[in-house]
């Protein structure tokens, strides 16, 4: 259980936080913390106003609202000046308009990575966590690409610091958002309101992991706690087969397979086998420790902060959706789906 006092009184910057994800971080400060101050860092102007009203200055004083790209590293520091907390979720994420937009791609998700590393350090941030993606493992396309090289370079920064200054990177990797802006659960509705009886399945074998939103923020702000620099935060979540997805939105729909889209994958690993030597397992998460010479020898990732021993995985682990040791049946997603629709 994270310290109440832990974001008290403390300045958190949030990139890309007018998304899902950083409204509902900032929603989860403003009601268990008492922070200093949020900054809320996106290139939305019109996000930006929603979420002002949403979370006013005038109600909240500790608000802040940055218009700026991580892209622009002068905005990007100036806007870091005095922060204590970094949650790095700005992101381009869509697999298909990377395909066709590699290069601007490549300037958010890899150059813009850079920029929050040297806005970070420059300002003297105590900790960063950046949000990856199962698309990072073994990736097949551009997205995921970008987001394995994000991954390295805030994992190797950690080096750059050294002992010297006490900036401390770490990354945090799960699956898909449950019922979040962009998945299928929103499509599905979509088609179900249109009385559809075809739903459009890439293929029935698919497979991918789930986690709600509540529970990624818990495992952010967990992670925050965790954190000594260097490692990759992975939660135990669930898996779902795509189809019971489906089922559990219109019991009686048929399927129309409509074939794998360029870059798509039938199933989603969080860790492949050629990470299993770095990987520990502790109860609720795995972390996967710095593979490269480490900024300080004497830290020990093998102990959490509730003094936990990690165990060891086997030579040949893989967490894979397909091989999930724990999969949702269709009244478990119904469940869901009551409570976890995020609009």
């Amino acid at each position: 259980m994270l310290n109440k006092n832990f974001f008290k009184n403390k300045n958190i910057l949030i990139t890309g936080g007018t998304g899902s994800l950083g409204n509902k971080f900032a929603e989860y400060l403003l009601n268990n913390h008492n922070p200093k101050k949020i900054i809320i860092y996106s290139r939305d102007e019109l996000k930006q106003s929603i979420m002002s009203q949403k979370f006013s200055v005038n109600k909240y004083y500790c608000m802040r609202y940055f218009l700026g790209d991580v892209r622009d590293l002068d905005r990007l520091s100036m806007a870091m000046q005095d922060v204590d907390y970094v949650l790095h979720a700005a992101a381009l994420k869509h697999i298909n308009i990377a395909e066709y937009n590699p290069f601007e791609f490549i300037k958010t998700n890899i150059l813009g990575a850079e920029n929050v590393v040297k806005a970070s350090i420059k300002n003297n941030v105590k900790k960063v966590i950046v949000m990856s993606t199962d698309k990072a493992v073994d990736p097949i396309n551009l997205y995921g690409a970008t987001k394995l090289t994000s991954d390295k370079i805030f994992i190797s920064s950690n080096n750059i610091v050294g002992l010297k200054k006490h900036t401390r990177f770490s990354v945090v990797r799960y699956g898909n958002v449950f019922g979040s802006r962009g998945s299928v659960v929103p499509l599905f509705y979509d088609l179900k309101s249109k009385k559809e009886k075809n739903f459009p399945i890439t293929d029935l074998r698919m497979t991918r992991f789930l986690i709600t939103l509540n529970q990624s923020i818990n495992f952010i702000v967990q992670s925050f706690l965790e954190m000594q620099g260097g490692e990759i935060f992975i939660p135990k979540i669930p898996s779902v087969k795509i189809t019971d997805l489906a089922k559990a939105i219109v019991p009686n729909c048929n399927f129309k397979i409509v074939g794998i889209r360029p870059g798509e994958k039938i199933h989603e690993k969080l860790c492949s086998i050629n990470e299993s030597n770095y990987v520990r397992e502790f109860k609720t998460y795995f972390i996967i420790m710095p593979n490269i010479t480490f900024f300080d020898e004497s830290i020990n990732y093998q102990i959490n902060k509730s003094k936990e021993i990690g165990k060891k995985v086997s030579n040949d682990f893989e967490y894979c959706s397909s091989t999930n040791k724990e999969f949702l049946n269709i009244i478990d997603i119904k469940e869901l789906l009551k409570h976890n629709i995020v609009t």
